[in-house]
Formats: C-alpha cells, sequence, structure tokens
C-alpha cells in the first residue's frame, strides 16, 4: 500500500511542476532574446514568428524616425548626415551637434568666445548648403551623407569624447561650455548675400596681414571673399617659417613633381623667378625653368606653409621664407581671435571678412522647407 502511495504521490507532484517548468524555460528564453544578449533556438522557438513581426516593426519604427530627423519640425533643429571617414560610417545627428563638433576639430577652444562664434556660423553654412534638405547634392565621401569629416573635403570633425579626453580633466569641462555657449548663442544662424546663403564661407589659420581674393587662388570668383586687411596675426605661431633645401633636394622636388622640370644646378637662380604676386601678397605666378606655375602649386609641391613667401639661394641650398598658414581667403581664424581680442563681436568679425554679407536665420534663408 506504502508502495502504491508514494506512486500516486509522485504522479500528482509530476503533473504539477512540469507546466512550472515549461513556463520557466520560456521565461528564460524570453529574457535572452529581449535584452540583446543574442537569440539562441531556444529562444526562437519559444517565441517564435511573433517576434520577427514586432522587430520589424521596430525597425520601421527607427527607419521612420531616422528620415523625420532630416525636417525641421516646429521645436526642433535639423539633422544633418555625416560621413565619419575615420569609422567609414553614415549617421544622423543635429545639426549644432555637428557644429560643435566641427568647432572643437576647427578651432582651439582657447580662442576668445566670440572667434569662436564666428567660426561656428561659418561652419553652419558651410554644413547647410550642402545638405540635401535644402537642395544640395550632398558628399561624394560617403554613402548617402551630406558632408564628411575629412578637413581636406569638408569640414574637420571631432567627437566630445575624443576632444574632453585631449583637453585633459582640468580644461574639458570649461572648454566645451565655451564652445556650447558660441554654438547656443549663434544657434541656426548662416551667412547669406544678396539673401542667397553663401555657399563658399571659406577659413583657414592665418594670413600674412592680409587676405586674398578668390580669384587669385581658386578659379571661382566669388564678390564676398575678396582681400581685406587682417592686422592682429604675428602671435600666431605659423605666422612666418622657413624651409631649407639642398639644392639638390631643391631640384629633385620639381624633376619628381607632375610637372616634371628639370633645373640645372650650376645655374639655379636664374631658373627661377617669381613673375607676379597677388593683392595678399601671395606669389600668383612664377617661372621654374621653361615652366610658368602659380604659387599654390610650388606651395604643393614644396610642402609650404602657404603660397607667400620669398626664395633666397645660397652656395648650396635654397631657403624659402613664408608668410601665414593656409590658403588665406576668407576668415583669418588668428585675425578673428585678434579682432575679438580688440572687443569686436562675432558679426563684425563675420561682415570684415566676408564682404557684403548678412547673418540669418536657417528659417528665414529656407522658410517653408525649414517648417
Amino acid at each position: 500500500m506504502k508502495e502504491v502511495g508514494y506512486m500516486i504521490l509522485a504522479i500528482i507532484l509530476i503533473i504539477l511542476f512540469i507546466p512550472a517548468m515549461i513556463v520557466g524555460t520560456a521565461k528564460r528564453g524570453q529574457v535572452k532574446v529581449d535584452s540583446g544578449e543574442g537569440i539562441d533556438i531556444s529562444g526562437s522557438v519559444i517565441v517564435g514568428d511573433e517576434n520577427k513581426e514586432e522587430k520589424s516593426k521596430e525597425e520601421e519604427s527607427k527607419e521612420k524616425d531616422n528620415k523625420d530627423k532630416l525636417n525641421i519640425g516646429k521645436d526642433e533643429e535639423p539633422c544633418i548626415k555625416v560621413f565619419i571617414h575615420s569609422e567609414n560610417k553614415t549617421v544622423y545627428m543635429p545639426l549644432e551637434e555637428y557644429i560643435r563638433g566641427v568647432l572643437c576639430g576647427e578651432m582651439p577652444a582657447e580662442f576668445e568666445v566670440e572667434a569662436l562664434k564666428a567660426q561656428a556660423v561659418a561652419a553652419r553654412t558651410y554644413a547647410v548648403t550642402r545638405m540635401k534638405e535644402f537642395g544640395s547634392k550632398g558628399c561624394q565621401r560617403g554613402e548617402d551623407a551630406d558632408i564628411c569629416t575629412d578637413s581636406t573635403h569638408c569640414q574637420a570633425w571631432i567627437s566630445k569624447e575624443k576632444r574632453m579626453e585631449s583637453w585633459g580633466a582640468l580644461n574639458g569641462q570649461k572648454y566645451w561650455d565655451k564652445v556650447t555657449k558660441a554654438i547656443n548663442d549663434t544657434k541656426g544662424q548662416i551667412l547669406t548675400f544678396d539673401s542667397v546663403p553663401v555657399m563658399y564661407p571659406l577659413y583657414f589659420s592665418t594670413s600674412s596681414g592680409k587676405t586674398e581674393n578668390s580669384e587669385d587662388i581658386f578659379k571661382s570668383n566669388e564678390p564676398y571673399l575678396k582681400s581685406v586687411v587682417s592686422p592682429y596675426e604675428k602671435e600666431a605661431p605659423k605666422f612666418a617659417s622657413k624651409v631649407t633645401f639642398t639644392t639638390n633636394d631643391f631640384i629633385k622636388k620639381f624633376a619628381d613633381s607632375q610637372y616634371k622640370i628639370k633645373l640645372d644646378k650650376s645655374n639655379i637662380k636664374s631658373q627661377v623667378k617669381v613673375l607676379s604676386r597677388t593683392e595678399g601678397g601671395s606669389v600668383k605666378s612664377i617661372k621654374v625653368g621653361s615652366s610658368t606655375l602659380s604659387g599654390t602649386s610650388v606651395r604643393s609641391i614644396l610642402k609650404l606653409n602657404s603660397a607667400n613667401f620669398t626664395i633666397e639661394f645660397g652656395k648650396n641650398d635654397v631657403t624659402l621664407s613664408v608668410s601665414g598658414y593656409g590658403h588665406g581667403v576668407g576668415m583669418s581664424q588668428w585675425g578673428a581671435n585678434g579682432m575679438a581680442k580688440q572687443g569686436k563681436n562675432y558679426k563684425e568679425i563675420l561682415k570684415h571678412y566676408y564682404k557684403g554679407t548678412d547673418i540669418k536665420t536657417i528659417k528665414d534663408v529656407y522658410g517653408s522647407k525649414a517648417k
């Protein structure tokens, strides 16, 4: 009788515990899927196709959200598609977040806040005029991107994490707050000329005391990119520089260039002559051997800081004295900082370097497109 009793008890226990075991297993499978730790066989069997449908809807919702971010809502800012070239990926981010990263990458945070504001407006103008949302073709470097982070192609950009790390614990938060203030105080503002957004709000590091006309350096003749005095440059670390080559190295540089220019070492001084200079002081044209080159071409061949240079021929060497750093067109960043130190605000700085321009908001310029 005892054995029969034990058997009946065992059957009752089995009947009671099997459903609990099934439910417990199902819950473990559900947690594993939802937690994002990966889907194993048990999880996928328990959850089944229903979870796939929910996941699909979630993905569709995210895609819709990403598309919606490109528009400017009533209380929202536009978002921009940025190709992060160092990571080989395109990401969405709010426009002002992107400009903050450009400011971190393009101008020292030690600069005066009014100079940072001027840089923010110039960088925002460049970005907006490249956005497909506002009629541009975008950037060809990244798939379906508006702009890229390659400074040789678009604008430099650096993430908050990397910039805070480079600033260090002592100055990180202070500089971040300073950059954020420059962004917030100019939010949505861009440069216009004749009520049209400025397509080429160019900027560079350091002038030689005067900026360049765009047509003297580039092919484009832009009315707002004209030569202006920029007197506050001498404290810039690359205001003046010198580069010395042995005569043999100097000759080899031109022989190895795309121009394949041959120079005679015995009479080199007579073979190199500056023919003309720009209004800003850079070499416009220079004779090198039998070829006539632009100053910017020589700058590229010799890797000089700018095209504003003089040449001195020694017995066995050639020395180039260089003024300024960068192409020289548009806003000088060190000049802007100098103006800010003199009490000029960002609007005065921008109007000085970009002749005839006005500052308007994105919404003012693009109207209904900006909602």
